[in-house]
């Protein structure tokens, strides 16, 4: 009986060191190309489903055109939720917490609360536009910067005490914006209230012209350090044996976070889970590690999350006001089973 070959006997290997085997390279290409599908048709779904107007007349791309607004901001949404939580995890070295830990959703809540308090209803509206959409992100990234900036290059640098303090900072902030909101009329409390809950009907357009550069620049720079990311993703030590200054690739990839996170959460609102969704969904779905591979995926797929739940609750169930509420209660799910599988935080 003649022998096995080697081709038979060993496994088919790939060319690839992202990947197991060849199966798995075929497996990602699948599910990126399922995500574009789904995410095109979603895109379209919203521009064109539901417009009164005959298809290819000026008046069906006038009404597309309004629409497209927010469908830009569906976009920045996802890229900022997704590349910010993948580098974050990354960073941390911790795949169950999301950038939403260092406190900025609480400063958007306290400054959005603030405004009611001191200066009523007038205050809320006068707090729109591009430069005070640009004060905010100043503000966040300056807080998120001394924060890191303290804590991080300090005698007794530690990673873990950060995100402490960020907890205790974000849940001070918290129950400061409590006491304001017991303090407002009802009525100023129902308009503060919509704009507490994340949702791309609060995003401004006149704010776009500062958020697309901001999302594509802070985003662009992750994804170029993406093979550093690999590395700092084996640990401190592991990371300074290889040559990579650890402390200061830290301090560039947090600061690149703070404003992705500081521009989404200025823009649209708090969306706590959305990023660990995402973050946990694109791994599973990519099958590896490298994150040149795992960042274009989280984006499709935060991208699709955002753009089918509103696409579906504002054609079929004619609730969109409860969008957010939907994935985020979705998000805390997943985080709840994840607890439970790991067993540990």
């Amino acid at each position: 009986m003649p022998a096995p070959s080697a081709s038979a006997a060993t496994p088919r290997r790939t060319t690839s060191p992202s990947f197991a085997d060849a199966g798995a390279r075929r497996r990602y290409r699948i599910v990126l190309m399922a995500l574009i599908v789904l995410a095109a048709v979603f895109a379209l779904g919203l521009l064109a489903w539901g417009n009164p107007m005959p298809v290819g007349t000026a008046g069906f791309w006038r009404i597309a055109n309004l629409r497209a607004t927010n469908l830009l901001v569906m976009v920045i949404v996802a890229v900022c939720q997704a590349v910010a939580t993948v580098a974050f995890q990354t960073v941390t070295t911790n795949r169950i917490i999301t950038p939403s830990i260092m406190g900025f959703e609480s400063l958007y809540r306290a400054v959005q609360t603030s405004s009611v308090y001191l200066f009523g209803v007038a205050g809320l509206v006068a707090l729109q536009g591009l430069w005070q959409f640009g004060i905010q992100v100043a503000i966040m990234v300056a807080l998120a910067m001394l924060l890191y900036g303290w804590l991080l290059t300090g005698r007794y640098a530690n990673l873990q005490i950060m995100l402490l303090i960020g907890i205790i900072v974000g849940g001070g902030l918290g129950a400061i914006a409590t006491f304001m909101q017991r303090l407002l009329t009802p009525s100023e409390f129902d308009v503060l209230a919509a704009r507490l809950f994340g949702s791309i009907s609060n995003a401004d357009a006149s704010c776009l012209p500062l958020a697309i550069p901001l999302c594509a620049a802070a985003s662009m720079l992750l994804w170029m350090r993406a093979r550093r990311l690999n590395v700092m993703a084996l640990g401190a030590g592991t990371a300074q044996s290889l040559g990579l200054n650890h402390r200061r690739e830290l301090m560039i990839v947090l600061l690149l976070v703070a404003v992705l996170m500081a521009t989404s959460t200025a823009l649209v609102g708090p969306m706590t889970f959305l990023g660990f969704l995402v973050a946990t969904l694109a791994y599973q779905f990519a099958g590896t590690d490298d994150h040149r591979l795992v960042l274009p995926v989280a984006v499709l797929t935060a991208f699709t999350i955002i753009a089918g739940a509103y696409f579906v609750m504002r054609n079929i169930f004619y609730a969109q006001g409860v969008v957010s509420i939907i994935i985020e209660l979705v998000g805390g799910v997943v985080f709840l089973i994840v607890i439970l599988r790991k067993g540990r935080l």
